[in-house]
Formats: C-alpha cells, sequence, structure tokens
C-alpha cells in the first residue's frame, strides 16, 4: 500500500492511494476520514515528519571502493551521520547549488520511515517498527564535505535531503534496485542486496544508542556510481516497488 502525506486547499493530511485516489486519514498512522482525492490534483510532500534524519555513509562495498576505501577493509560497523531537519524536501521540490560549493553530488538511496518509538530492538524484530520505504536523495557538497572539520556544512545545507514521492508500506528491503538517473542518463545501478549491513541490522544498531520515534527516517547508503550536478540537471531516484523520486538542481 503506498502512504502519501499531501496539501491540499484546507490542509495537509496523509493518505492511502487506490487506483489514482487518495483516501484521507486521520493521521501518518490513522484511520480513513470517508474523503477522498484525485493523487493528480494534490501536491505530494516528503512523506515523514521526522525529529532526527540519521544517513549510513559507506555501506556498499563498491562505493567505498569509489571513495578511496579498499574492498579488503570495509566498515566492521554502520558509520552514522545526521542530516539537519533543513534538509528535509519533497517530490518535485528544487535541489539548490549553493555559491559556497563547486562540486555538489547525488546519491540516490533507500530510505526507511519509522512507525512507533524503537529502542534497543533486536534485528529480528527491526522490520516490525518501520511504517515503510521511500526513495531519498542525499545531496553532498564533496568539496565541503572533504574540507571541513565535520560534515554539516556539506550535507546539512537547506533542501538537501528530498524524500519521497510516498511510502510503500509492503516490501522486502533487501531484494531492491537502486537507480539514479541525471537528465535521463543512468548513473547509479545498485541493489539493496549488497547492503553490507542490511536494513534490520542498521536500525537495531541505531536503536543501542538513540531513540527512534514515529517518523523518523533512516537513509541505508548509497550505491557506487555518485557523482558531479550541474544546475537545471533533473534528477530521478528509482527504486522498484516503490517508484521515482524527480528533483530539478537550480541555483541556490
Amino acid at each position: 500500500m503506498q502512504r502519501v502525506r499531501y496539501r491540499t486547499v484546507e490542509g495537509i493530511h496523509w493518505g492511502e492511494v487506490e487506483g489514482g485516489r487518495v483516501h484521507e486519514l486521520t493521521g501518518m498512522i490513522g484511520r480513513p476520514t470517508g474523503r477522498m482525492h484525485d493523487l493528480s490534483k494534490i501536491t505530494l510532500l516528503p512523506p515523514c515528519e521526522p525529529r532526527i534524519i540519521v544517513c549510513v555513509g559507506k555501506n556498499y562495498a563498491r562505493h567505498v571502493v569509489e571513495m578511496g576505501g579498499s574492498a579488503d577493509a570495509l566498515p566492521r560497523e554502520p558509520g552514522l551521520f545526521l542530516k539537519g531537519l533543513n534538509t528535509l524536501s519533497g517530490p518535485g521540490d528544487d535541489v539548490p547549488y549553493p555559491a559556497w560549493t563547486q562540486e555538489l553530488h547525488y546519491e540516490g538511496e533507500l530510505a526507511v520511515v519509522i512507525a512507533r518509538e524503537m529502542r534497543d530492538v533486536t534485528a529480528d524484530d527491526a522490520p516490525s517498527y518501520v511504517l515503510g520505504y521511500t526513495c531519498a536523495l542525499d545531496v553532498t557538497a564533496r568539496d565541503a564535505q572533504r574540507s571541513d572539520l565535520q560534515w554539516v556544512r556539506g550535507k546539512s545545507a537547506d533542501g538537501f535531503c528530498p524524500v519521497g514521492p510516498w511510502l510503500e508500506t509492503d516490501l522486502d528491503p533487501g531484494a531492491l534496485s537502486v537507480q539514479t538517473r541525471v537528465n535521463g542518463e543512468l548513473r547509479q545501478d545498485g541493489h539493496t542486496s549488497d547492503l553490507i549491513f542490511p536494513v534490520a541490522e542498521v536500525l537495531a544498531y541505531i536503536s543501542r544508542f538513540m531513540t527512534l520515534g514515529p517518523g523518523d527516517v533512516v537513509l541505508t547508503g548509497t550505491p557506487d556510481g555518485v557523482g558531479p550536478l550541474e544546475p537545471g540537471d533533473v534528477v530521478e531516484v528509482t527504486i522498484d516497488a516503490i517508484g521515482t523520486l524527480t528533483n530539478r538542481v537550480v541555483r541556490g
């Protein structure tokens, strides 16, 4: 089932998609209100309302190598970083290209949205805490990431985390292709079966020291093939069984 967060003239709502129609819900985890909307006539928003956005770095072996690491020395535990809430944007929103960077990169990823409070759970239990899965674009100012003491500027500038277009609530997160296209050209072509740390292990690891709550977001890592963006580029992150997140890069 596809779950969406959207805006109409009457406000912001959650809903479930069926046959091109959106059945309005009372909340993120709510009951149908009986009202319906045409999917083509609403504005889709990020399908999450996080308190925190947690990201996993270098979670695909070939991406580790392309970033200068060794295939013989892969991470022994998930390498985590945070993105600020100011980074969150939705399907169709513009990605800003700030004047202070000369090396803006795309990183397409599978994202997980949490359904309920999650603290110190096992990998076996972790999937039961998931509301759904969606596409994410981890925008990175690569030059700032390299030069700065921390990754705040390189990863957490305004608009650096588009998410969407909706949540898919019923799928196997270990059996998905993750593709990124720039102006229609395929740049990344990975598969979640190649994750160094599978989704359930990532969630369990985070929950050992950080309480995740309803609406929180976890980005699970990007495949190899990351690269530069230019103003005017259209970026598409496609995950089978979910759909496509589309954003355009603009001077910011």
